[in-house]
């Protein structure tokens, strides 16, 4: 997993017409398309509803860090919690 973001049905549509990914930012409020800024490009692959149809999981091309403080994931930071040795 690269990274987790909001995107509502506006954004889902833009990102399924342009072949990018296009997020909703609840704190600027305001739509934001993954690497206009940054260069760190998200083409889509494929998106797929869950069975609630009420998240998707968008299987991207990355280019470029993923993160914001430039790691390739969000996910890189420290685990809270791993399997039990006789769970595998």
């Amino acid at each position: 997993m690269l990274m987790l973001g909001w995107m509502d049905d506006e954004a889902l549509h833009r990102t399924l017409t342009t072949g990018r990914c296009t997020y909703w930012s609840r704190s600027r409020r305001e739509y934001w398309v993954k690497g206009d800024t940054s260069g760190h490009v998200q083409y889509v692959k494929s998106v797929a509803l869950d069975c609630d149809a009420d998240t998707v999981l968008v299987k991207v091309d990355q280019v470029g860090a993923a993160c914001h403080t430039g790691d390739r994931t969000c996910f890189d930071a420290d685990v809270l919690a791993s399997e039990p040795a006789g769970d595998q």
